[in-house]
């Protein structure tokens, strides 16, 4: 089974995947992030390494499909190889921050990717506004997402509500994440286990 975590940047996915993880017993796959070579100089110079970045991403979140399913074990993934090229890559392209060159080709690369993969049988997208998007990333404190401008992140907001008002790959699951507390309140956690209890029972 494979659940997989969607939602803008600051939505909270890695700390919700860490705590479905933990009550379900599931193995989390994270967001490279840390290791990632590219994300400093993109948010240095977005238009310089935005193709860069994003066939990092698309190269990892393949890699990442292909080992969840060869496990055969429960595995929550912390984002999709879709929001990559529905949302961020997309929109890259529509600021200017990437060529039509490059935007074609890496979008011709994730629809052969897409081929040889199956979406995930459950979908959480967390929704979240802007500005609690943007406590959640001061939050948290990385130094290279200090430069992330606001209307970057309305722009990615308004793609995520698109892509899911169209998503038919699999069970969909919308949580608003404004005012909740998953880390710290058990009625937040609760609340969204007892929704993933609900889908869940469909999937068997």
């Amino acid at each position: 089974m494979h659940i997989a975590v969607a939602g803008n940047i600051g939505a909270g996915k890695t700390t919700v995947a860490k705590l479905l993880a933990k009550h379900y017993g599931w193995t989390p796959h994270f967001e490279d992030v840390d290791d990632n070579p590219y994300l400093n100089d993109f948010y240095e110079d977005m238009q310089r390494w935005s193709f860069n970045l994003q066939v990092y991403f698309l190269n990892s979140r393949f890699n990442q499909i292909i080992e969840i399913r060869n496990t055969g074990k429960p595995v929550i993934q912390d984002r999709t190889i879709y929001e990559d090229a529905y949302i961020f890559a997309p929109n890259l392209h529509s600021m200017g921050l990437m060529t039509t060159r490059d935007f074609d080709n890496y979008f011709s690369l994730f629809q052969l990717m897409a081929k040889l993969v199956q979406a995930p049988d459950l979908l959480i997208y967390l929704r979240a506004n802007v500005p609690t998007l943007v406590q959640q990333i001061q939050k948290r404190g990385r130094k290279y997402e200090n430069t992330i401008r606001l209307d970057y992140l309305t722009r990615l907001n308004e793609r995520y509500e698109a892509w899911v008002s169209n998503y038919n790959l699999g069970k969909l699951l919308i949580v608003d994440v404004d005012n909740t507390d998953f880390a710290n309140n058990p009625e937040d956690l609760g609340m969204i286990v007892n929704k993933i209890d609900a889908e869940l029972h469909g999937l068997f």
